[in-house]
C-alpha cells in the first residue's frame, strides 16, 4: 500500500472524500488488486454510496479519482488491460464534418427548432456531435466528467442540417462569484450543487450565419432541458450556469437570452482542450434561474432522491 501521507480531505466532482473513506479506497485496491480498474470503481461506488440521484453508480468519475489518487501516490492501480487506445479519446474526422453551405437569414426563418437529444445507443449521433465539437469549438471535444446531456440543434425547414450543438454538465465545484450571489455556506453548496447545470460547449456551426438562434436556442434549453435532465438523472435543476471567456465573446446571445451577468472568475475555467492553463484566462459568469427564489432554494433544498428504476450512466 502507498506510503504517502493522507491528506485531510480530497475533493472531486463535487464531493468531498475524508480521510476514512481514502483509507478504505486503499485497502480495496490492495486487497482486490486482481480486480480491473472497471471493476474497482464499481466496487467503491457501492461501498460509498457514490450514486446519481437516479440510483446509477458514478463508475466515470470513480475512475478517474483512482486515477489521480494513483498519480498522487496514493494508491496502486492494476496494469490497464489491452482494448483500446490509452490516453484522452482521439475523434475520428470524417467527410460528414466537413463545412457545409451556408445557412443565413434570422432565427423566425429556421422555427420550429428542434433540440435532439443524444439518447445512449445512438453511436452515428454521438459520433457526429463529438466530431463537430472537435472540429470546430476552440476548446475542442473532451470526454465530460459527471452527468451530462448532448444535443444537436436542427430546423424542420432544413431536414437534415445541423445548426448547433450543446453540452450540459454537472457544475463548477467552486465559483467565488457564484456562490456569493446564492449565498450558500458550503455545507449548503456540497448537499445542493447538483442542482446546477452548466453549459459546458455551445457551438453555432460556423457556416450557420442566422441573426437571432443562439439565443432562441438557449431559450428552447431552458423549457425543454429541465424535464429531460428529470427524466435522465431523476431531478429537476433550479440553475443554469456557463463561462464565457471574454477575451473571446461578448455574451450577446446569453445577455438576449436574460440571463444574468454575475462578474469574473479569477482563474481558467473548465475542459480546457489540454486540461492545461493557458494565460489563466478570465471569464464571465452567467447564469439562469429556473424558479422564483432560486437563492433561497439551493440553499434550503432537501437532497434529491430516487423512486423509480436505476439506469447506470457509462
Amino acid at each position: 500500500m502507498p506510503q504517502c501521507q493522507i491528506p485531510a480531505a480530497v475533493y472531486f466532482s463535487g464531493r468531498v472524500f475524508s480521510p476514512n473513506e481514502i483509507q478504505l479506497i486503499q485497502r480495496l485496491t490492495a486487497d482486490f488488486a486482481a480486480l480491473s480498474i472497471t471493476e474497482l470503481s464499481r466496487t467503491v461506488c457501492e461501498l460509498l454510496e457514490w450514486k446519481r440521484p437516479n440510483g446509477g453508480l458514478k463508475n466515470h468519475e470513480c475512475r478517474l479519482l483512482l486515477e489521480r489518487l494513483a498519480d498522487r501516490g496514493l494508491v496502486r492501480l492494476p496494469a490497464i488491460r489491452p482494448g483500446g487506445p490509452k490516453g484522452p479519446r482521439v475523434v475520428q474526422l470524417s467527410d460528414r464534418g466537413e463545412l457545409e453551405p451556408e445557412l443565413n437569414g434570422t432565427a423566425s426563418q429556421f422555427e420550429p427548432l428542434e433540440l435532439q437529444l443524444i439518447q445512449r445507443g445512438q453511436d452515428g449521433d454521438s459520433h457526429r456531435w463529438m466530431e463537430l465539437i472537435e472540429r470546430y469549438h476552440y476548446l475542442g471535444y473532451r470526454v465530460p466528467v459527471g452527468a451530462n446531456l448532448r444535443y444537436l440543434v436542427r430546423s424542420a425547414r432544413h431536414p437534415g442540417r445541423i445548426l448547433a450543438c450543446l453540452l450540459w454538465t454537472s457544475p463548477a465545484w467552486k465559483m467565488a462569484v457564484r456562490d456569493r450571489w446564492i449565498g450558500w455556506s458550503d455545507t449548503e453548496r456540497q448537499r445542493n450543487l447538483q442542482l446546477i447545470i452548466n453549459n459546458g460547449r455551445f457551438l453555432i456551426l460556423p457556416y450557420v450565419r442566422v441573426a437571432g438562434l443562439a439565443s432562441k436556442i438557449l431559450s428552447r434549453c431552458r423549457r425543454e432541458l429541465p424535464a429531460d435532465w428529470e427524466r435522465r438523472y431523476g431531478y429537476r435543476p433550479l440553475l443554469l450556469e456557463t463561462l464565457v471567456d471574454s477575451s473571446r465573446f461578448r455574451g450577446t446571445c446569453y445577455k438576449a437570452a436574460n440571463w444574468i451577468l454575475l462578474g469574473r472568475t479569477q482563474g481558467r475555467g473548465r475542459m480546457d482542450r489540454d486540461n492545461v492553463a493557458q494565460g489563466r484566462a478570465v471569464k464571465d459568469v452567467y447564469v439562469y434561474p429556473l424558479c422564483r427564489k432560486v437563492q433561497q432554494r439551493l440553499r434550503t433544498a432537501v437532497p434529491p432522491s430516487f423512486t423509480g428504476s436505476a439506469e447506470e450512466d457509462s
